[in-house]
């Protein structure tokens, strides 16, 4: 009654990378978890930049609130 998707011909015989990445995450080389693959630095960095630039953008937002600076919605 119900149709199924086909398989996508590419997955069926695809390698096995499971061993390869447990003895990569299990290396002991001195490098943290989330920075031991190649493709590391294209998550890592722009994640970083957010959070640390949301963080220090919303820190900068409330301290001049709190000081009362009247010009911070545009109003004089």
């Amino acid at each position: 009654m119900f149709r199924t998707a086909p398989r996508m011909a590419g997955f069926v015989f695809r390698e096995n990378r499971v061993p390869y990445y447990q003895r990569l995450f299990q290396k002991h080389d001195g490098k943290r978890q989330w920075y031991k693959t190649e493709r590391s630095n294209y998550i890592m960095y722009p994640y970083l930049v957010s959070v640390y630039g949301l963080g220090i953008a919303t820190t900068y937002a409330m301290v001049r609130m709190v000081f009362g600076h009247k010009t911070f919605f545009g109003k004089e």
